[in-house]
């Protein structure tokens, strides 16, 4: 075995008194916190109101949780629903298991609600907002992915070399965690310091983290050796980054053409 190998976390939780932390979570909360500082920033640097993006996370949040479970249950339904499955593990969001898609989508549709329904949106469209937290958003999930790291899920192909992530009793795999939240820091700073950007037409940064978030997770799914849904022998989550990506870019281009500023 390689000597030097990324470890494997002893402990997934701790123990204050009477009180259980978990990794996972913490991670996830360190994840959301991140996204509201700075998308926060942003929003405010195009004409945004303090204040705006807080009020909105308190629907967008537990929303997107709750989308980010149910996606994972609904296309991994055999741990819990299959032979020897447990039904009420479905609800235990801290083993890890929140499907970005569903996240997304889901609070997606809540942050919109809550936003137009904002007094102090300034007139400012849901595509600006939606552009400001991106960046924003693609940082919480790259901090979120060590949550997985601490539940020592989320691993690949087995792999031997300096980078490898050691899995006692198993052997050393791709830290799939790792290769993910690279991709997301990597784009959130090309988002946030690509200065040509700014003249594309507003709804188009939203556009483009999708486009290539679904990019990059389509092509770390195909080295993912966890319990998934095929179709066609292809991983579900391939099928769906190839979908997104195709429709964030046909709705990239048609936002140059059309210079269209949809829902707000």
């Amino acid at each position: 075995m390689i000597a030097l190998t990324i470890p494997s976390p002893s402990q997934s939780q701790f123990e204050i008194g009477p009180l259980t932390f978990h990794f996972y979570a913490l991670c996830i909360i360190a994840g959301v916190i991140v996204a509201m500082v700075v998308g926060n920033r942003r929003f405010i640097s195009r004409g945004g109101s303090p204040g705006v993006v807080s009020d909105v996370a308190i629907y967008a949040v537990p929303a997107g949780v709750i989308g980010g479970r149910l996606y994972h249950v609904i296309t991994s339904p055999g741990a819990y629903f299959g032979r020897g499955g447990e039904p009420i593990a479905a609800l235990y969001i801290w083993r890890g298991g929140l499907g970005i898609w569903g996240a997304i989508a889901l609070g997606f549709v809540a942050a919109h609600f809550a936003y137009q329904r904002h007094p102090k949106r300034n007139n400012l469209s849901f595509a600006i907002f939606a552009d400001s937290l991106a960046p924003a958003l693609l940082l919480a999930q790259a901090i979120g992915r060590f949550g997985n790291w601490f539940n020592r899920e989320l691993y690949g192909r087995p792999l031997h070399a300096p980078w490898a992530l050691e899995i006692p009793g198993e052997g050393t795999f791709h830290p799939v965690f790792l290769y993910e939240s690279l991709w997301c820091t990597a784009v959130a700073l090309f988002l946030m310091k690509t200065k040509f950007l700014t003249r594309l037409a507003p709804g188009s940064i939203f556009a483009l983290y999708v486009a290539l978030y679904s990019l990059g997770r389509g092509f770390i799914e195909t080295i993912r050796i966890d319990d998934a849904s095929h179709i066609y022998g292809v991983r579900f989550n391939v099928w769906t980054s190839v979908i997104l990506f195709t429709l964030a870019m046909i709705n990239l281009i048609n936002r140059q053409k059309n210079k269209i500023v949809p829902l707000g």
